[in-house]
This record gives structure tokens, C-alpha cells and sequence, in this order.
């Protein structure tokens, strides 16, 4: 089973974006960590018939009503939780394995961070990023596949601007191999 996971896509459609369906269309599941914002992008999306999800704090109040705050369902034997906000830290995902834990996951996945987090330890931790807002990182969704009782991921970069920070850090690496 191959699973694409999204968290905060902050769009105001009634559409999915081709750039963005021509990722999900590859999928059997889309899940979606919360920040839709708008009931259109929650409906375009969950029309998909693919879609598991929370909300997230951004999302509009008619959004917040219909979905969870938390999620559980499990995928060939392996159990997988859903929540928007698990962490305040980029760097310290201790209070989320934690979390993870208490929820009786074997991965967790979670948003509201806007940059991509994979972590291992007891439990799989997954930050998918966004792939319309992203925050010191590219673009991008995470892949998990689950086969045999095993999980794989992967970073799927997404077309569209990174953010402000990646460009400038670009740029900067730029000069520096230009004065070599």
C-alpha cells in the first residue's frame, strides 16, 4: 500500500491543483495532517475517495467540525496516527515520540511545522512538510509504503517556491563557489 502524506496546503479551492493531483493520483491513500483552511480544498480532496485526515488550527470552522483532531486507523498491521499539532520543536521530537506513544502508533504523523521531519526510533515520526508553504525547505509531501509489515518513506519534492530562507541559502552558496 502506498500512502502519500500532506500537511498544511493552506489553499482556498474547490480544485486540487494539477501539480498536486498528478502526485496524489500515483497513491492508494492521501493523508492529510490538518490546515486545509477552506471546507472547498477539504471537499476537493475528500472527493478523492482517498482521503483520511485531521484539522489543524488554520482550518476554517465548518473544517474543524467534521474531522478529528486525532486519528487512528491501521494499514496492513500497521497502526497509524494522525494529529495536527504534536511538537513546537524542529529540532527535540522527544514530546512526539511520546505522544506517538501514548496513542499506540507505530508512526506518527503530524504537521503545522511546514518542513519535512522523518525520525526512527521505537516509533516512526513523520512531519511531511507543506507542499504549497513551505518553511525552510522546499516544497514537498512525504511516501510511506507499507509492505509485508515493513514501512519505507521517502521526501517527495512538489513543484512549487520554496521558501524565502532556501532561496537565500541558495544564493549565498552561489556566491561562495563563484569567488573560488
Amino acid at each position: 500500500m502506498k500512502l502519500i502524506l500532506v500537511s498544511d496546503t493552506h489553499l482556498q479551492t474547490d480544485t486540487v491543483p494539477a501539480f498536486l493531483s498528478d502526485v496524489f493520483d500515483k497513491y492508494d491513500m492521501i493523508v492529510h495532517a490538518g490546515d486545509f483552511d477552506s471546507l472547498a480544498f477539504y471537499k476537493a480532496l475528500e472527493a478523492t475517495g482517498k482521503l483520511k485526515a485531521v484539522h489543524g488550527n488554520s482550518d476554517e470552522p465548518a473544517v474543524r467540525e467534521l474531522l478529528p483532531e486525532k486519528l487512528v486507523f491501521e494499514v496492513e498491521g500497521i497502526k497509524i496516527g494522525v494529529v495536527h499539532e504534536a511538537s513546537l520543536s524542529i529540532v527535540d521530537n522527544t514530546a512526539t515520540r511520546y505522544m506517538a506513544l501514548e496513542m499506540g502508533v507505530d508512526v506518527l504523523v503530524f504537521g503545522h511545522l511546514h518542513r519535512p521531519i522523518i525520525e526512527k526510533s521505537d516509533v516512526l515520526i513523520i512531519c511531511p512538510g507543506s507542499p504549497t508553504k513551505a518553511r525552510m525547505s522546499d516544497p514537498c509531501a512525504v511516501e510511506l509504503v507499507i509492505k509485508d509489515g515493513s514501512v519505507t518513506t521517502n521526501i517527495i519534492p512538489i513543484t512549487g517556491q520554496s521558501c524565502g530562507y532556501i532561496d537565500f541559502s541558495r544564493k549565498l552558496s552561489e556566491n561562495e563557489n563563484n569567488t573560488d
